[in-house]
């Protein structure tokens, strides 16, 4: 298995995997417009964000995302990983635990990356076990929202 940035051609492939993640998270139906543009939107402007694949045998078997947060407390920037996905077929085989080494490679290597947070449904035990077994924990924060409607 290889863990590598994405690149415009995995665009398909991410599209896919968000939509099958929002409805089976939670059981949100995309739109698959605004999703595109979103996904095209943070290749053009790579301080949006970055997006991760796992690939074996060239196929694309999970994603996740990067987003960038200052921390003053820390005098620099935490990664927060979203839009994880890994397809049925893999789960349970270690590539959200590649893509997170993969992630945590890039924060050791970077002076200025601090950490790693991210959030989960609350209903998601089976995320959280896959990220407690990845070494992280959800002692510290509980993650409030505002969405506005579109």
């Amino acid at each position: 298995m290889i863990v590598r940035e994405a690149t415009e051609k995995d665009i398909p492939d991410l599209i896919d995997f968000q939509l099958k993640m929002a409805l089976e998270t939670e059981n949100i139906t995309l739109k698959i417009s605004s999703l595109t543009r979103g996904i095209q939107r943070m290749f053009k402007d790579p301080t949006k964000g970055r997006y991760y694949v796992a690939e074996e045998k060239n196929e694309t078997i999970g994603c996740l995302m990067t987003t960038s947060e200052w921390s003053d407390w820390r005098d620099g920037t935490v990664l927060w990983i979203q839009s994880v996905y890994v397809v049925k077929a893999y789960r349970g085989q270690g590539v959200f635990k590649e893509m997170y080494a993969h992630i945590q490679q890039l924060v050791n290597e970077a002076p200025d990356l601090k950490g790693i947070r991210l959030y989960v449904d609350k209903s998601n035990t089976a995320a959280q076990r896959t990220y407690q077994q990845a070494g992280m924990n959800g002692d510290h924060y509980m993650v409030y929202e505002w969405m506005k409607e579109e």
